[in-house]
Protein backbone atom coordinates (compact mmCIF):
# COMPACT_ATOMS: atom_id res chain seq x y z
CA UNK A 1 0.00 0.00 0.00
CA UNK A 2 2.66 2.31 -0.61
CA UNK A 3 3.99 5.10 -3.61
CA UNK A 4 6.90 3.24 -3.77
CA UNK A 5 7.05 0.38 -1.02
CA UNK A 6 4.18 -0.60 0.11
CA UNK A 7 0.98 0.73 -1.55
CA UNK A 8 -2.48 -0.48 -1.18
CA UNK A 9 -3.11 -0.74 -4.74
CA UNK A 10 -5.21 -2.47 -7.70
CA UNK A 11 -2.23 -3.02 -10.25
CA UNK A 12 -3.03 -3.42 -13.98
CA UNK A 13 -0.86 -3.71 -16.82
CA UNK A 14 -2.07 -3.46 -20.90
CA UNK A 15 -3.47 -6.68 -21.12
CA UNK A 16 -6.55 -7.72 -23.22
CA UNK A 17 -10.33 -7.50 -22.56
CA UNK A 18 -10.86 -10.38 -20.73
CA UNK A 19 -12.86 -13.38 -21.45
CA UNK A 20 -16.79 -13.45 -20.23
CA UNK A 21 -16.43 -16.33 -18.28
CA UNK A 22 -13.33 -14.98 -16.06
CA UNK A 23 -15.31 -12.05 -15.55
CA UNK A 24 -18.39 -13.89 -14.33
CA UNK A 25 -15.78 -15.75 -11.90
CA UNK A 26 -15.72 -12.82 -10.05
CA UNK A 27 -19.23 -10.95 -10.02
CA UNK A 28 -20.05 -7.52 -10.45
CA UNK A 29 -16.11 -6.17 -8.91
CA UNK A 30 -14.77 -7.83 -11.57
CA UNK A 31 -16.92 -6.96 -14.57
CA UNK A 32 -15.99 -3.28 -13.14
CA UNK A 33 -12.25 -3.80 -12.89
CA UNK A 34 -12.65 -5.84 -16.10
CA UNK A 35 -14.24 -2.61 -18.03
CA UNK A 36 -11.69 -0.42 -16.46
CA UNK A 37 -8.23 -2.79 -17.35
CA UNK A 38 -9.30 -3.11 -21.18
CA UNK A 39 -6.75 -2.26 -23.12
CA UNK A 40 -5.16 -3.12 -26.81
CA UNK A 41 -1.68 -2.43 -26.07
CA UNK A 42 0.86 -5.82 -25.75
CA UNK A 43 1.69 -7.26 -22.43
CA UNK A 44 5.44 -7.53 -21.68
CA UNK A 45 6.44 -10.26 -19.64
CA UNK A 46 9.78 -11.13 -17.92
CA UNK A 47 10.73 -14.92 -18.29
CA UNK A 48 13.84 -15.81 -16.56
CA UNK A 49 16.60 -13.72 -18.17
CA UNK A 50 14.61 -11.22 -20.65
CA UNK A 51 12.01 -10.09 -21.71
CA UNK A 52 9.40 -10.74 -25.22
CA UNK A 53 6.27 -9.33 -25.99
CA UNK A 54 3.10 -11.61 -25.14
CA UNK A 55 0.13 -10.64 -27.59
CA UNK A 56 -2.70 -11.76 -26.21
CA UNK A 57 -3.46 -13.20 -22.38
CA UNK A 58 -3.87 -16.38 -23.26
CA UNK A 59 -0.08 -17.16 -23.89
CA UNK A 60 2.49 -18.82 -22.17
CA UNK A 61 5.30 -17.55 -19.99
CA UNK A 62 8.17 -19.95 -19.68
CA UNK A 63 8.46 -21.70 -16.49
CA UNK A 64 12.50 -22.46 -17.23
CA UNK A 65 15.00 -19.01 -16.41
CA UNK A 66 17.57 -17.80 -13.88
CA UNK A 67 14.63 -16.50 -11.56
CA UNK A 68 11.32 -17.65 -11.15
CA UNK A 69 8.66 -16.18 -13.05
CA UNK A 70 5.71 -14.80 -11.36
CA UNK A 71 7.72 -11.85 -9.91
CA UNK A 72 9.29 -9.38 -12.54
CA UNK A 73 6.99 -11.28 -15.10
CA UNK A 74 3.84 -8.80 -15.95
CA UNK A 75 1.46 -8.98 -13.14
CA UNK A 76 -2.00 -11.33 -14.29
CA UNK A 77 -5.07 -10.26 -13.80
CA UNK A 78 -5.88 -13.44 -10.94
CA UNK A 79 -4.33 -14.68 -8.66
CA UNK A 80 -4.41 -17.78 -6.46
CA UNK A 81 -2.04 -18.37 -3.46
CA UNK A 82 -1.58 -21.19 -1.18
CA UNK A 83 0.74 -22.36 2.02
CA UNK A 84 1.22 -25.66 2.87
CA UNK A 85 2.51 -27.07 5.72
CA UNK A 86 4.41 -30.40 5.60
CA UNK A 87 3.30 -33.19 6.60
CA UNK A 88 6.54 -35.95 6.11
CA UNK A 89 9.42 -36.43 8.00
CA UNK A 90 10.29 -38.49 5.01
CA UNK A 91 13.67 -35.99 3.55
CA UNK A 92 13.26 -38.17 0.23
CA UNK A 93 9.53 -38.03 0.09
CA UNK A 94 9.50 -34.35 -0.02
CA UNK A 95 12.49 -34.26 -2.66
CA UNK A 96 10.54 -36.35 -4.93
CA UNK A 97 7.55 -34.09 -4.19
CA UNK A 98 9.25 -31.54 -5.27
CA UNK A 99 10.25 -33.08 -8.47
CA UNK A 100 6.79 -34.30 -9.46
CA UNK A 101 5.87 -30.54 -8.39
CA UNK A 102 7.99 -29.21 -10.72
CA UNK A 103 7.37 -30.96 -13.33
CA UNK A 104 3.71 -30.91 -13.12
CA UNK A 105 3.81 -26.78 -12.88
CA UNK A 106 6.03 -26.66 -16.21
CA UNK A 107 3.06 -28.64 -18.05
CA UNK A 108 0.32 -26.54 -16.41
CA UNK A 109 2.06 -23.20 -17.82
CA UNK A 110 2.84 -24.65 -21.29
CA UNK A 111 -1.12 -25.42 -20.63
CA UNK A 112 -0.67 -29.27 -21.18
CA UNK A 113 -2.38 -31.18 -18.86
CA UNK A 114 -0.98 -33.07 -15.52
CA UNK A 115 0.48 -36.00 -16.46
CA UNK A 116 -1.76 -38.52 -18.79
CA UNK A 117 -4.50 -35.97 -18.35
CA UNK A 118 -8.07 -36.04 -17.04
CA UNK A 119 -9.33 -38.79 -19.11
CA UNK A 120 -8.19 -41.94 -21.06
CA UNK A 121 -6.48 -43.81 -18.46
CA UNK A 122 -7.25 -46.70 -16.13
CA UNK A 123 -10.75 -46.62 -15.41
CA UNK A 124 -10.18 -48.15 -11.74
CA UNK A 125 -7.97 -45.70 -11.39
CA UNK A 126 -8.29 -41.69 -10.70
CA UNK A 127 -6.94 -39.79 -13.54
CA UNK A 128 -3.76 -37.83 -13.34
CA UNK A 129 -5.48 -33.86 -13.78
CA UNK A 130 -8.92 -32.72 -12.26
CA UNK A 131 -9.52 -31.86 -15.65
CA UNK A 132 -11.08 -27.97 -15.52
CA UNK A 133 -8.79 -26.62 -17.47
CA UNK A 134 -9.04 -28.86 -20.29
CA UNK A 135 -9.79 -26.61 -23.52
CA UNK A 136 -8.46 -23.64 -21.96
CA UNK A 137 -5.63 -21.30 -22.81
CA UNK A 138 -2.42 -21.13 -20.42
CA UNK A 139 -3.94 -17.70 -19.35
CA UNK A 140 -0.01 -16.34 -18.54
CA UNK A 141 0.28 -19.07 -15.63
CA UNK A 142 3.17 -18.45 -13.41
CA UNK A 143 3.65 -20.80 -10.39
CA UNK A 144 6.53 -19.61 -8.03
CA UNK A 145 7.38 -21.29 -4.89
CA UNK A 146 8.72 -20.02 -1.28
CA UNK A 147 10.07 -21.96 1.65
CA UNK A 148 9.06 -20.54 4.76
CA UNK A 149 11.30 -20.31 8.37
CA UNK A 150 9.42 -23.16 9.77
CA UNK A 151 10.41 -25.59 7.32
CA UNK A 152 14.40 -25.05 8.02
CA UNK A 153 13.70 -27.04 11.68
CA UNK A 154 13.02 -30.18 9.23
CA UNK A 155 15.25 -32.18 7.40
CA UNK A 156 17.99 -30.87 8.87
CA UNK A 157 18.08 -27.92 7.32
CA UNK A 158 18.60 -25.40 9.99
CA UNK A 159 22.30 -24.53 9.35
CA UNK A 160 21.24 -23.80 5.62
CA UNK A 161 18.05 -20.59 6.45
CA UNK A 162 19.34 -17.71 5.19
CA UNK A 163 19.85 -15.00 7.61
CA UNK A 164 17.95 -12.67 5.49
CA UNK A 165 14.72 -15.12 6.20
CA UNK A 166 13.93 -13.89 9.67
CA UNK A 167 10.84 -13.68 11.52
CA UNK A 168 8.49 -10.57 10.88
CA UNK A 169 8.31 -8.92 14.24
CA UNK A 170 4.83 -7.64 15.70
CA UNK A 171 4.12 -4.28 14.13
CA UNK A 172 1.77 -1.91 16.28
CA UNK A 173 -1.69 -2.67 14.68
CA UNK A 174 -1.35 -6.08 13.60
CA UNK A 175 -4.34 -8.11 14.47
CA UNK A 176 -2.75 -11.36 12.88
CA UNK A 177 -5.11 -14.79 12.45
CA UNK A 178 -2.89 -17.34 13.29
CA UNK A 179 -5.30 -19.93 10.89
CA UNK A 180 -3.91 -17.53 8.43
CA UNK A 181 -0.49 -16.75 9.19
CA UNK A 182 2.90 -18.38 8.16
CA UNK A 183 3.31 -21.89 6.56
CA UNK A 184 6.71 -24.16 5.85
CA UNK A 185 6.34 -23.33 1.90
CA UNK A 186 4.06 -21.40 -0.34
CA UNK A 187 2.99 -21.94 -4.30
CA UNK A 188 1.87 -18.53 -5.76
CA UNK A 189 -0.32 -18.99 -8.98
CA UNK A 190 -1.11 -15.84 -11.12
CA UNK A 191 -3.29 -16.42 -14.58
CA UNK A 192 -5.68 -13.87 -16.68
CA UNK A 193 -7.86 -16.62 -15.96
CA UNK A 194 -9.06 -17.11 -12.56
CA UNK A 195 -9.81 -21.22 -13.13
CA UNK A 196 -6.77 -21.84 -14.51
CA UNK A 197 -4.70 -20.19 -11.29
CA UNK A 198 -7.29 -22.60 -9.12
CA UNK A 199 -6.67 -25.77 -11.19
CA UNK A 200 -2.73 -25.61 -10.84
CA UNK A 201 -3.12 -24.64 -6.91
CA UNK A 202 -5.91 -27.72 -7.11
CA UNK A 203 -3.24 -30.49 -9.17
CA UNK A 204 -0.77 -29.47 -7.06
CA UNK A 205 -2.30 -30.11 -3.82
CA UNK A 206 -3.67 -33.15 -4.63
CA UNK A 207 -0.01 -34.67 -6.25
CA UNK A 208 1.06 -33.31 -2.50
CA UNK A 209 -1.92 -35.38 -0.84
CA UNK A 210 -0.47 -36.91 2.12
CA UNK A 211 3.09 -35.36 2.48
CA UNK A 212 1.67 -31.63 2.61
CA UNK A 213 -1.51 -29.93 3.46
CA UNK A 214 -2.98 -26.96 2.41
CA UNK A 215 -2.75 -24.67 6.12
CA UNK A 216 -4.29 -21.11 4.14
CA UNK A 217 -4.80 -19.91 1.05
CA UNK A 218 -6.11 -16.55 -0.58
CA UNK A 219 -8.39 -15.92 -4.05
CA UNK A 220 -7.32 -12.34 -5.44
CA UNK A 221 -9.05 -10.37 -8.32
CA UNK A 222 -7.64 -6.87 -9.98
CA UNK A 223 -3.96 -6.72 -9.35
CA UNK A 224 -2.72 -4.04 -7.26
CA UNK A 225 0.41 -3.41 -9.18
CA UNK A 226 1.74 -3.22 -12.19
CA UNK A 227 5.42 -4.24 -13.05
CA UNK A 228 5.31 -3.01 -17.05
CA UNK A 229 6.50 0.53 -18.10
CA UNK A 230 4.16 2.97 -19.33
CA UNK A 231 1.31 0.84 -18.51
CA UNK A 232 -2.27 2.37 -17.14
CA UNK A 233 -1.87 2.55 -13.47
CA UNK A 234 -4.62 0.15 -11.57
CA UNK A 235 -6.43 1.72 -8.69
CA UNK A 236 -7.35 -0.08 -5.22
CA UNK A 237 -10.81 -0.96 -3.54
CA UNK A 238 -9.89 2.93 -2.03
CA UNK A 239 -10.72 4.07 -5.50
CA UNK A 240 -6.69 5.21 -5.48
CA UNK A 241 -3.91 4.49 -8.01
CA UNK A 242 -1.23 2.45 -7.01
CA UNK A 243 2.44 1.46 -8.21
CA UNK A 244 3.06 4.52 -9.77
CA UNK A 245 6.56 4.01 -8.81
CA UNK A 246 6.50 0.23 -8.88
CA UNK A 247 9.95 -1.59 -10.17
CA UNK A 248 9.22 -2.58 -13.40
CA UNK A 249 9.82 -5.92 -14.76
CA UNK A 250 12.70 -4.58 -17.77
CA UNK A 251 14.66 -2.48 -15.24
CA UNK A 252 17.31 -5.03 -14.46
CA UNK A 253 19.23 -2.69 -12.98
CA UNK A 254 16.63 -2.03 -10.45
CA UNK A 255 15.69 -5.60 -10.06
CA UNK A 256 19.30 -6.62 -9.29
CA UNK A 257 19.47 -3.60 -6.91
CA UNK A 258 16.87 -4.18 -5.03
CA UNK A 259 14.76 -7.85 -5.87
CA UNK A 260 17.44 -10.44 -6.94
CA UNK A 261 19.47 -11.69 -4.36
CA UNK A 262 23.40 -12.13 -5.57
CA UNK A 263 26.36 -13.61 -4.71
CA UNK A 264 27.74 -11.24 -2.35
CA UNK A 265 24.33 -11.19 -0.35
CA UNK A 266 24.58 -14.80 0.72
CA UNK A 267 27.61 -17.47 2.45
CA UNK A 268 28.44 -20.62 2.08
CA UNK A 269 25.04 -21.94 3.93
CA UNK A 270 22.95 -19.41 1.96
CA UNK A 271 24.66 -19.72 -1.68
CA UNK A 272 21.50 -21.78 -2.62
CA UNK A 273 19.65 -18.52 -2.69
CA UNK A 274 21.34 -17.09 -5.61
CA UNK A 275 19.24 -15.90 -8.12
CA UNK A 276 15.74 -15.78 -6.05
CA UNK A 277 14.31 -13.26 -3.54
CA UNK A 278 12.87 -12.91 -0.56
CA UNK A 279 8.52 -12.66 -0.25
CA UNK A 280 5.90 -11.10 2.46
CA UNK A 281 2.59 -11.97 2.03
CA UNK A 282 0.51 -10.05 4.22
CA UNK A 283 -3.59 -9.80 4.40
CA UNK A 284 -4.62 -6.46 4.88
CA UNK A 285 -8.38 -6.09 5.57
CA UNK A 286 -9.96 -2.41 4.54
CA UNK A 287 -12.35 -0.76 6.84
CA UNK A 288 -14.34 -0.42 3.29
CA UNK A 289 -17.55 1.23 5.18
CA UNK A 290 -15.71 3.91 7.06
CA UNK A 291 -13.52 4.53 4.01
CA UNK A 292 -16.52 5.10 1.62
CA UNK A 293 -18.28 7.58 4.41
CA UNK A 294 -14.72 9.94 4.59
CA UNK A 295 -14.64 13.11 2.78
CA UNK A 296 -12.66 13.68 -0.55
CA UNK A 297 -10.04 15.69 0.95
CA UNK A 298 -9.44 13.67 3.71
CA UNK A 299 -8.91 10.73 1.62
CA UNK A 300 -6.22 12.42 -0.52
CA UNK A 301 -4.54 13.79 2.62
CA UNK A 302 -4.26 10.29 3.82
CA UNK A 303 -2.91 9.29 0.56
CA UNK A 304 -0.87 12.38 -0.47
CA UNK A 305 -2.25 12.16 -4.25
CA UNK A 306 -5.33 13.19 -5.49
CA UNK A 307 -7.79 10.63 -6.21
CA UNK A 308 -8.49 11.65 -9.97
CA UNK A 309 -5.09 11.98 -11.51
CA UNK A 310 -3.00 10.25 -8.86
CA UNK A 311 -0.48 13.44 -9.17
CA UNK A 312 1.13 14.08 -5.66
CA UNK A 313 0.04 17.18 -3.81
CA UNK A 314 1.46 20.09 -5.54
CA UNK A 315 2.38 18.38 -8.81
CA UNK A 316 -0.08 18.09 -11.92
CA UNK A 317 1.01 14.67 -13.42
CA UNK A 318 0.90 10.94 -11.54
CA UNK A 319 4.29 10.02 -12.37
CA UNK A 320 5.42 13.55 -11.52
CA UNK A 321 8.15 13.43 -8.76
CA UNK A 322 6.92 13.87 -5.60
CA UNK A 323 8.15 16.62 -3.25
CA UNK A 324 7.38 15.35 0.18
CA UNK A 325 7.15 18.17 2.34
CA UNK A 326 4.16 19.42 0.82
CA UNK A 327 2.12 16.15 2.36
CA UNK A 328 0.84 15.82 5.66
CA UNK A 329 3.58 14.06 7.83
CA UNK A 330 1.35 11.16 8.26
CA UNK A 331 0.68 10.58 4.22
CA UNK A 332 0.72 7.58 3.05
CA UNK A 333 3.10 8.30 0.07
CA UNK A 334 5.28 10.44 2.41
CA UNK A 335 5.93 7.50 4.87
CA UNK A 336 6.19 5.04 2.27
CA UNK A 337 8.66 6.91 -0.16
CA UNK A 338 12.18 5.40 -0.05
CA UNK A 339 13.50 8.65 1.13
CA UNK A 340 11.63 8.82 3.94
CA UNK A 341 13.09 4.68 4.71
CA UNK A 342 16.77 4.96 3.74
CA UNK A 343 16.35 3.89 0.47
CA UNK A 344 14.53 0.78 0.66
CA UNK A 345 12.60 -0.27 -2.16
CA UNK A 346 10.44 -3.34 -2.77
CA UNK A 347 8.71 -5.12 -5.83
CA UNK A 348 4.97 -5.50 -5.31
CA UNK A 349 2.22 -7.35 -6.88
CA UNK A 350 -0.33 -7.20 -4.67
CA UNK A 351 -4.36 -8.39 -5.59
CA UNK A 352 -7.59 -7.24 -3.94
CA UNK A 353 -9.93 -9.40 -2.52
CA UNK A 354 -13.58 -10.20 -1.40
CA UNK A 355 -14.41 -12.80 0.67
CA UNK A 356 -18.03 -12.51 1.55
CA UNK A 357 -18.63 -10.35 4.60
CA UNK A 358 -17.52 -10.46 8.02
CA UNK A 359 -21.51 -11.34 9.89
CA UNK A 360 -22.11 -7.63 10.71
CA UNK A 361 -22.77 -6.50 7.54
CA UNK A 362 -19.65 -5.18 6.48
CA UNK A 363 -17.45 -6.35 3.70
CA UNK A 364 -14.33 -8.76 4.30
CA UNK A 365 -12.58 -7.24 1.76
CA UNK A 366 -9.26 -5.30 0.73
CA UNK A 367 -5.44 -6.04 -0.17
CA UNK A 368 -3.60 -9.21 -0.16
CA UNK A 369 -0.17 -7.75 -0.69
CA UNK A 370 2.48 -9.31 -1.74
CA UNK A 371 6.40 -8.09 -2.20
CA UNK A 372 9.55 -8.76 -3.16
CA UNK A 373 12.79 -7.90 -1.91
CA UNK A 374 16.65 -8.84 -1.64
CA UNK A 375 16.44 -8.92 2.09
CA UNK A 376 13.13 -8.56 4.07
CA UNK A 377 15.27 -6.91 6.80
CA UNK A 378 16.54 -3.82 4.27
CA UNK A 379 12.86 -3.66 2.80
CA UNK A 380 9.63 -4.86 3.96
CA UNK A 381 10.21 -4.64 8.12
CA UNK A 382 12.30 -0.79 7.66
CA UNK A 383 9.12 0.04 5.60
CA UNK A 384 5.90 -1.09 7.66
CA UNK A 385 7.69 0.05 10.94
CA UNK A 386 7.82 3.48 9.66
CA UNK A 387 4.18 3.05 8.02
CA UNK A 388 2.69 1.11 11.21
CA UNK A 389 3.69 3.73 13.88
CA UNK A 390 1.58 6.99 12.19
CA UNK A 391 0.38 6.28 8.72
CA UNK A 392 -3.23 8.26 8.18
CA UNK A 393 -4.47 4.92 6.00
CA UNK A 394 -4.03 3.03 9.52
CA UNK A 395 -7.54 4.36 10.35
CA UNK A 396 -8.81 2.64 7.47
CA UNK A 397 -7.01 -1.26 7.46
CA UNK A 398 -5.29 -3.77 9.61
CA UNK A 399 -2.91 -6.34 8.64
CA UNK A 400 -4.81 -9.60 9.89
CA UNK A 401 -2.41 -12.36 8.28
CA UNK A 402 0.91 -12.76 7.50
CA UNK A 403 3.74 -14.71 6.07
CA UNK A 404 7.68 -14.79 5.06
CA UNK A 405 9.67 -17.27 2.29
CA UNK A 406 12.37 -17.26 1.04
CA UNK A 407 11.87 -17.94 -3.09
CA UNK A 408 14.68 -20.06 -4.63
CA UNK A 409 16.19 -18.98 -8.11
CA UNK A 410 14.78 -20.53 -11.81
CA UNK A 411 14.77 -24.06 -12.73
CA UNK A 412 17.04 -23.35 -15.22
CA UNK A 413 15.98 -26.61 -17.51
CA UNK A 414 14.31 -29.59 -17.58
CA UNK A 415 16.64 -31.51 -15.70
CA UNK A 416 16.32 -29.18 -13.11
CA UNK A 417 13.74 -29.20 -10.06
CA UNK A 418 12.58 -26.54 -7.04
CA UNK A 419 14.98 -26.09 -4.48
CA UNK A 420 17.30 -28.45 -5.89
CA UNK A 421 20.42 -26.34 -4.42
CA UNK A 422 18.75 -26.47 -1.16
CA UNK A 423 18.35 -29.94 -0.57
CA UNK A 424 21.30 -31.24 -3.46
CA UNK A 425 24.37 -31.61 -2.12
CA UNK A 426 26.23 -31.69 -5.54
CA UNK A 427 24.35 -28.45 -6.37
Amino acid sequence: MTDTATDVSVGSDNSRTPSRRSLLAVGGAGLALGAAAAGGAVAVTRTGDDTQPVADSGGAVSFHGAHQAGIATAVQDRLHFASFDVKTDDRDEFVQLLKDWTKAASRMTEGHAVGEGAYGGLPEAPPDDTGEALGLKPSRLTLTIGFGPSLFEKFGLADRRPEALVDLPKFPGDNLDKARSDGDLCIQACADDPQIAVHAIRNLARIGFGKVAVRWSQLGFGKTSSTTPDAQTPRNLMGFKDGTRNIAGTETDRLDQHVWVGAKDTDAHSAWMNGGSYLVARRIRMNIETWDRTSLQEQEDVFGRDKGEGAPVGKAKERDEPFLKAMKPDAHVRLAHPDSNAGATILRRGYSFTDGTDGLGRLEAGLFFLAYQKDVRKGFIRVQRNLSRSDALNEYIQHVGSAVFAVPPGVRDSGDWWGRALFSEEA
